[in-house]
Order: C-alpha cells, then sequence, then structure tokens
C-alpha cells in the first residue's frame, strides 16, 4: 500500500532514520508505526552485529557543565563523514544531555538511560543501522567540584577537557586556561603526591637503567676513540658489515671494536658508581613528573612560571581539585 509523507516524516523523527527507510519499513507494516519502528531498530542490530569486528577509531567527543557535576562522553564511529554528520552530533549531544541530567557515574549507567522508544544504547544500535557503520559508546568521564571548567579543542569535537578549581573565581578565563593546559600538556596527575607510588617506581628503575646504559656508551665510545675507531662506523652489526663493504674501515678493525666493546662495555658496568648513577636517575624522575603532574607543569601562557604559581597569583591557595582529558587522536 502507498504510505503518506506525514508517517513517514513522523517515523523519521521518532527513530532519525533516513526517509527511504522509514518508507520501506511502513510499506512492509502496511503504514503501522509501531511494527515499523521495530523493523528499523532490527536493521540497526543486524548491522551492529556485521561490524562488531569493525574498529571504531572517529567519532564525537562532546563535554557539558551543569552547576557542580561535569562530564565528557564520546560516540565513536568509523568514518569522520558519519563523525561530522549533524545528526550524529546530535545524538552525542543528547545523550551527554541525558547522562548529565541524571548525574550518571558510570558508562553503563548511561546506556541503561531512557531515550525515544528505548535506551539510549538502543538509539546507539539504532543509528548504526542507519549509517551502515559500527558505534560506540566510550570514554564517559565525570568531575565535581565548586568551580568546573571545560573546552572543547578548537570546537572540533574530538579533543575535550574539563577542570574543577578549589573555589570560584571572578575571572572566568582563569578555569578556561587551566582546562586547555590540560589538552595541550596532557598531564596525568594534579601534583607529585597523586601519582601512585607504582608509577613512581617504575620510572625510577627506567630512569636508573638507562643512565647505566648511558654510561657504559660513553666509556665505550671513549675508548673506541682512543683506538682510532669512529663509534659510528660500529655501533651495529649490520653498520659494520656495511661500513666495510664501502671500504671505510677493515675487518681487522671490526675484530678490534669489537674487542674493544666486550671488554670496556663489562668493566665499566661492573665499576659504575652508585650514587652518581642514583643521582642522576632521580634527576629524571623529577624531570618526568615535573612533566606529568598538572600542577608543576610550565604554564602554557607564561612558561617563567608553574601552573601552581599562576593560580596562586590569581588567589593565594587556588588549586585544581580534579581533572579529566579524552582525546580520539594517538597522541
Amino acid at each position: 500500500m502507498a504510505v503518506s509523507i506525514k508517517d513517514i516524516q513522523k517515523l523519521r523523527e521518532m527513530t532519525g532514520a533516513g526517509l527511504a527507510d522509514c518508507k520501506k519499513a511502513l510499506e512492509e507494516t502496511g503504514g503501522e508505526i509501531d511494527p515499523a519502528i521495530e523493523i528499523i531498530r532490527k536493521k540497526g542490530q543486524a548491522v551492529a552485529a556485521k561490524r562488531s569486528d569493525r574498529e571504531a577509531a572517529e567519532g564525537c567527543v562532546l563535554v557539558k557543565v551543569d552547576g557542580t557535576f561535569a562530564a565528557i562522553i564520546a560516540l565513536k564511529c568509523e568514518t569522520d563523514f558519519v563523525a561530522n554528520n549533524a545528526d550524529f552530533v546530535s545524538l552525542t549531544q543528547s545523550i551527554l544531555d541525558a547522562a548529565v541530567a541524571a548525574r550518571c557515574k558510570t558508562l553503563d549507567e548511561v546506556k541503561a538511560l531512557p531515550m525515544g522508544e528505548g535506551t539510549v544504547q538502543d538509539a546507539v544500535v539504532a543509528r548504526s543501522g542507519i549509517t551502515g557503520e559500527k558505534m560506540e559508546l566510550d570514554g564517559y568521564s565525570t568531575i565535581e567540584g565548586e568551580e568546573i571548567a571545560i573546552y572543547n579543542h578548537q570546537k572540533k569535537n574530538v579533543l575535550c577537557t574539563m577542570v574543577a578549581l578549589s573555589n570560584k573565581v571572578a575571572d572566568d578565563t582563569v578555569g578556561k586556561n587551566i582546562a586547555m593546559q590540560v589538552a595541550s600538556a596532557s598531564p596525568v596527575a594534579i601534583d607529585e603526591s597523586s601519582v601512585p607510588q607504582e608509577t613512581k617506581d617504575s620510572e625510577l628503575r627506567v630512569a636508573i637503567e638507562k643512565t647505566k646504559e648511558e654510561q657504559v656508551h660513553k666509556a665505550v665510545e671513549a675508548a673506541l676513540k682512543k683506538a682510532g675507531i669512529n663509534p659510528a662506523h660500529v655501533d651495529s652489526e649490520d653498520h659494520m658489515e656495511s661500513n666495510m663493504t664501502k671500504g671505510w674501515i677493515t675487518a681487522e678493525d671490526v675484530a678490534r671494536a669489537k674487542e674493544i666493546i666486550a671488554k670496556v662495555s663489562e668493566e665499566k658496568a661492573a665499576n659504575l658508581p652508585e650514587q652518581m648513577i642514583q643521582n642522576i636517575a632521580q634527576g629524571r624522575l623529577k624531570k618526568f613528573l615535573k612533566e606529568v603532574c598538572l600542577l608543576d607543569q610550565e604554564y602554557i601562557w607564561d612558561k617563567t612560571k608553574t601552573v601552581a604559581q599562576y593560580l596562586n597569583e590569581v588567589e593565594k591557595g587556588l588549586t585544581v581539585t580534579a581533572f579529566k582529558r579524552f582525546t580520539l587522536r594517538a597522541e
């Protein structure tokens, strides 16, 4: 039977499906709306199942604050064409609005929220059926605080941040500046005390090993130069073979270099000054913490001061109590 444009438009408004899909579903159900909705829903489930093994690397990331509560959410898809579609962005915004209004703390809570004729998860599956791409909700995080600032980097819906300050400030740009700092400098903790001890211990072990390797390497280079051998010519087996072929070194040079490398490496490794190694490694750990701790980072708008110093200049004792960052891009 023929279906009316009015019914097609009504079904489209209810499901977000394309006009052709709505028309076809209504034709199959003799113009009945509810069965047509079920057809469109099942189509979405079929597409989602078919695409379950595909990678959803694109998407839309949005952030919202409502009073003392803020959240970031990402709705992922397969292509930037779909990610930039107005309906896709609108769906992401609707999901975020619902999550913030309900003060959801977990992604599972968000997925279970009512939306349209079903849940948020049903709406995502239905949209997957419309676009033909795998879609999934990801990256949901929240913060709470008396003063929250949010930032959507360049308004491109790819990288979002949110920051909670310890108290309200008169200048709105203060919070935004810190939110932009988080976007730019990608900290992993507020300060050193909030970095897990396990992380610090691991970084110190890495720093110690790296320092030892460097000290041995320096000793080997010095010994090779003293023997009249260019260290760059014998720094790997491939280079040795290649440089002999080019006539830059002889087989005798290679044999002598290997002997020097083995002997000096063993001797130096056995006689490294422990205190010097510890001092250098601790310096490296300190540098690492300065780079990853928000309050200790160089303030991006004035590199002569740290973020902590900037905030203290704005208001004595002002600090950051929480922050979150989410991006779709590999960094």
